[in-house]
């Protein structure tokens, strides 16, 4: 079965702590993306929430397969007729204390038909700016990417950006969806170029879709939602503030690359 071009929609948002506020924002991107033809949308990592603290994300979780959160991802894939990523939500975790960072897939009929835990879990600490994920979240352990009409998709998670060997066995995929809440100190140092180096390596697209701006925490996030070409040109952006970013995806284009540079054919390691 051929696959089929697409209209790829990003969701950048800037979440805040309340749930019930943070769908109703997201409802208003996808009917803006929609309206301008988009069939896949992703959503940014943690878009149901972003608390004051790790343990508001924590008591947010929910079992998977039921919910508010994952009932109104069902719904509105259901509703438009649109494959919807949702970047990632908060899963119950085998203990009690932590919860599992997941991104789910729905197809148009508002089934889930893919799951992603994040594996790879972020440290940092510059000065007073400080981060621990693995104090509050229990890793995933598989890797996961879906087929869908319009190609075979590679799921990841923020911090798994920086390991290119996740992509490198996923490998070939078509399209990279890449959800995150990058820091702004290092998203201006490494978000784009990371970005471009992943979708340049793997001969794909890669969806970049990003919380961005000053949330209600106080948190800064970097923002910067993007759309890459297999060839690694930017073909549409968004910096700071809630707004979509959307382009095509287009299969001539990744066979165009990979026929006139078959750096994927000629993988040694």
């Amino acid at each position: 079965m051929s696959k089929q071009n697409c209209r790829i929609a990003a969701l950048q948002m800037v979440s805040g702590p309340r749930v019930a506020d943070n769908l109703l924002t997201a409802g208003r991107l996808v009917e803006e993306a929609v309206a301008q033809g988009a069939q896949l949308v992703a959503l940014p990592e943690y878009f149901p929430i972003i608390g004051a603290a790790d343990a508001d994300r924590v008591r947010a979780r929910e079992d998977f397969g039921q919910g508010p959160i994952q009932d109104w991802l069902a719904e509105t894939a259901q509703r438009f007729g649109i494959w919807v990523f949702a970047g990632s939500i908060p899963l119950t975790a085998t203990v009690p204390d932590k919860m599992r960072n997941s991104s789910l897939v729905f197809n148009p009929q508002g089934v889930c038909v893919k799951r992603y835990d994040k594996i790879h879990l972020f440290g940092f600490k510059k000065g007073d700016e400080s981060y621990d994920e693995a104090a509050f979240i229990e890793a995933g352990k598989e890797l996961a990417a879906v087929d869908t009409p319009f190609g075979r998709v590679a799921l990841s998670i923020c911090y798994d950006l920086r390991f290119p060997e996740l992509f490198r066995a996923l490998a070939p995929v078509d399209l990279i969806l890449m959800p995150a809440a990058f820091t702004d100190t290092t998203g201006r140092a490494h978000w784009e170029i990371l970005l471009r180096a992943r979708a340049i390596e793997n001969q794909c697209y890669l969806l970049a879709v990003g919380q961005g701006g000053k949330h209600e925490n106080g948190r800064l996030t970097h923002g910067n939602s993007m759309i890459i070409d297999p060839w690694g040109d930017i073909l549409d952006r968004k910096m700071k503030g809630p707004g979509v970013v959307i382009a095509d995806l287009d299969h001539a284009r990744i066979a165009e690359i990979r026929e006139s540079l078959p750096a994927l054919a000629h993988r040694i390691l």
